[in-house]
């Protein structure tokens, strides 16, 4: 998804663990591509070291893919990438078969609250990461919620800008871990049963 600037000039990104390690897997460099970055995605990805194998994965806004990615080299059994810029995601697709991925990950052309409307659930693990503040979180997580698309005990991971708030959150969603980075926030969720 594009998102508030450039990053990542060279055009690469190295997926950090798992079956994949050390692939390294090339983009398109865009106005506002902002893939994860790899000291984020360690931490993030070690985080969720006891629920990420086996896990049924949405990458909301994905981009690059670097988070379904990392998800799916580290044991995770299926992602959505959701992304609506057709270059983006042909990238993404060509990664997948790249990969050897097309049975586990599945790209959709189209918007976060396109796919979100008609997605089956439940999702285990699911990764907000949309274009900072443009408004796009708020109704995901809504969405989310509303349309029960979450496993019980799932996990929700969010990246904002660093002073950016968040939107308001379903209740039974609660802090597991948070992290500041630069000018980047991201936090861990739990969905409480």
């Amino acid at each position: 998804m594009a998102k508030t600037r450039i990053h990542g000039r060279s055009g690469q990104l190295r997926i950090i663990g798992g079956a994949w390690r050390g692939r390294k897997l090339r983009f398109t460099p865009a106005e506002g591509l902002r893939p994860t970055a790899d000291r984020t995605r360690e931490t993030l990805f070690n985080w969720l070291a006891p629920v990420v194998a086996g896990a049924r994965c949405a990458d909301l806004f994905a981009g690059t893919g670097a988070l379904g990615l990392e998800a799916l080299s580290r044991g995770a059994r299926h992602c959505d990438f959701v992304e609506p810029a057709a270059r983006t995601a042909a990238e993404l697709e060509a990664h997948l078969r790249e990969l050897g991925a097309n049975d586990t990950g599945r790209c959709h052309r189209q918007t976060a609250e396109n796919f979100l409307r008609s997605a089956q659930g439940p999702f285990d693990l699911v990764f907000i990461d949309p274009p900072f503040a443009q408004g796009h979180m708020g109704p995901a997580c809504a969405a989310l919620a509303r349309r029960a698309l979450l496993a019980p005990g799932a996990h929700i991971y969010l990246e904002t800008g660093a002073t950016e708030p968040l939107p308001p959150l379903p209740a039974n969603w609660q802090i597991y871990r948070e992290k500041i980075a630069g000018g980047v926030a991201y936090r861990l969720f739990h969905a409480e049963q």
